[in-house]
């Protein structure tokens, strides 16, 4: 039976999870709400376990718990519903510890930190979030490390910056990679000449399995850097290289974001998180990689490249 189960698996970390799972030969139980999307990214491997459930329904949590030592935590919700993720994340572990569950390692976010009174962010910067969605990941964290200092479960948080990589579309850089794919205008959130960090998806399983697996990384956050400062713009500069296309940019700024949300309730959301394009929080993770003895990071060139020969072969 698959001792680590990772709930909300059909994203893009749960592929990379997935990958490093089985490049170790580890059996792995995949939990979401749509079986025939798991079947289809999952189905075609022996090791793979499927089960659907239903946060809402407590049973139906303890069933996916069962059985299993770690639940590498990925449950998304939807952008404007940011206040499902607390009562989400209780119900998940109500079920985990009535299980008998060893541990919860959760995919964070920079959100809790707000807005960052330095330059770069280590685990002891104060968690003082300025938006509502900052707000309501943070009370997900306080839930996992209250359990965690009661003694019911170990409680482990890996915080990401924003992320990249072959096939991840809940990306800023996407619209950069698929515009020099086809040869159009990118459109871009700006201001794209900010410093900026990216976390090549793909890096991120196998540190997430090695944290899990620190008995001494339970009881608190630990930061995931990226492979370095970089900007928007010369992330889009790689892109369009890699393919030998005339970099065209369309940049719009917080009052255009504005704009727009009359219309799109996904940029009307990304209203309240423009500040992480005018101050956005750099992390230092000399922590992790301390606790880890290093940590592989993609070479942005290479990251970008990848990603953008990822959608060629998509449309060959």
């Amino acid at each position: 039976m698959a001792k680590i189960a990772l709930f909300g698996a059909a994203g893009a970390i749960g592929r990379s999870l997935v990958d490093a799972l089985q490049q170790r030969g580890e059996s792995y139980r995949v939990v979401g709400r749509d079986r025939s999307r798991l079947e289809k990214a999952f189905g075609g491997d022996p090791k793979a376990e499927i089960v659907t459930w239903n946060p809402d329904d407590p049973a139906s949590v303890r069933a996916a718990a069962r059985g299993v030592e770690t639940i590498l935590y990925l449950v998304g919700v939807p952008y404007n519903h940011f206040e499902l993720h607390p009562p989400t994340m209780l119900k998940t572990l109500d079920g985990a510890i009535a299980e008998g569950v060893k541990r919860i390692l959760l995919i964070g976010t920079v959100y809790p930190y707000g807005t960052p009174v330095t330059e770069k962010v280590t685990e002891d910067h104060p968690r003082n979030p300025t938006t509502f969605k900052g707000r309501m990941r943070k009370e997900q964290e306080e839930l996992l490390l209250a359990a965690d200092a009661a003694g019911k479960i170990e409680g482990v948080i890996l915080r990401l910056p924003d992320f990249y990589g072959p096939g991840v579309e809940a990306s800023f850089l996407d619209g950069a990679f698929k515009a020099a794919v086809e040869g159009t205008t990118a459109n871009m959130l700006g201001p794209i000449d900010t410093p900026h960090e990216f976390v090549f998806v793909p890096d991120v399983g196998p540190v997430a399995l090695d944290l899990a697996a620190k008995p001494e990384a339970r009881g608190r956050w630990w930061n995931l850097a990226g492979a370095g400062v970089t900007t928007q713009r010369q992330m889009a500069e790689m892109a369009f290289a890699a393919t030998g296309k005339k970099m065209k940019l369309r940049v719009a700024g917080k009052t255009m974001v504005r704009v727009m949300g009359l219309f799109n309730p996904l940029m009307r959301e990304l209203v309240e998180m423009h500040y992480l394009q005018t101050t956005p929080v750099l992390l230092d993770d000399t922590a992790l990689t301390s606790l880890l003895g290093g940590v592989r990071k993609t070479p942005y060139e290479e990251g970008v490249r990848r990603s953008v020969e990822a959608l060629q072969g998509a449309r060959t």
